[in-house]
């Protein structure tokens, strides 16, 4: 699933290609992967509106239109949302289809059917999607390390599974937090509470960090994300550890490995991430 990174780069696509557009035509293609409202619905209140904001939470993309309402986009592993030219076929696999007035369409595609669309009044869509019992942003001015320390505060669970936990940080997949607790020198299997003050703010630092270069990298494509233009991102060749089995360690050397924790593929540099006693 694309994360803060990925859906970052969208957001700041989406607000650069699509406000003022408006959408002359909407199609729903696969019902099942539109959670609100029913089909007809969705159509009635999109076609007419215009693109009015661009805003991400957490892993959700948030597209404000100018009647009142929000589209929420959360995709999945194999899920893209793009920005077709008028000459450009779309690929296989659309769930909607939003013809805008330029000739251009934005299409949500996904062959795995795991991707997830809301159209939720802008009013309702912290209670609708649950946005309140969200984890704070981790790139938000209010993420201090003192705040990461009050979300981790005496926690006995393993670095790895809260980092995941959108409830604990809000934004983090499985890519950032191997490359963080990396940065931080930091085994994923420590528990939260075996943390001293000088290590939260290391990682509070290798959180921002990755987070930000994965930004400028215009995100990490291993599978099928792209950008709103069809782009993959750059970020995967900057990685230190994530998928770089047997690799040498960035910083010292010694073969990256992998191990299983918070039931995901985890990888580490032994030397410079000891294992908790």
């Amino acid at each position: 699933m694309p994360e803060l990174p990925e859906v970052e780069t969208l957001r700041r696509d989406a607000e650069a290609l699509l406000l003022g557009r408006g959408i002359v035509a909407a199609r729903v293609l696969l019902p099942a992967v539109l959670r609100s409202p029913s089909p007809e619905r969705f159509v009635e209140r999109v076609q007419g509106a215009r693109f009015s904001g661009a805003r991400r939470r957490a892993k959700y993309l948030l597209l404000d239109l100018d009647r009142g309402d929000t589209f929420v986009v959360a995709l999945a592993l194999y899920g893209q949302l793009l920005l077709c030219t008028k000459d450009q076929v779309p690929p296989t696999g659309v769930l909607v289809h939003l013809a805008l007035d330029n000739g251009e369409a934005l299409v949500a595609v996904d062959p795995a059917h795991f991707t997830r669309l809301w159209l939720v009044p802008t009013p309702e869509l912290e209670a609708a999607l649950g946005f309140d019992k969200l984890g704070p942003e981790p790139l938000a001015p209010e993420f201090t390390p003192a705040l990461l320390a009050q979300r981790l505060d005496k926690r006995r669970a393993r670095l790895k599974a809260l980092l995941l936990d959108q409830h604990v940080v809000a934004g983090l997949g499985n890519i950032y937090v191997d490359e963080a607790l990396w940065r931080a020198q930091l085994h994923p299997a420590r528990t939260a509470a075996s943390l001293n003050g000088a290590e939260i703010v290391r990682l509070h630092a290798a959180i921002q960090a990755v987070l930000r270069e994965g930004i400028a990298d215009r995100g990490t494509t291993f599978h099928t994300y792209r950008d709103l233009r069809g782009q993959p991102g750059h970020h995967q060749a900057q990685l230190a550890v994530f998928q770089r089995r047997g690799q040498p360690c960035p910083r010292c050397g010694t073969p990256i490995v992998w191990l299983r924790l918070a039931s995901r593929d985890t990888f580490i540099c032994p030397a410079c991430q000891p294992a908790p006693d």
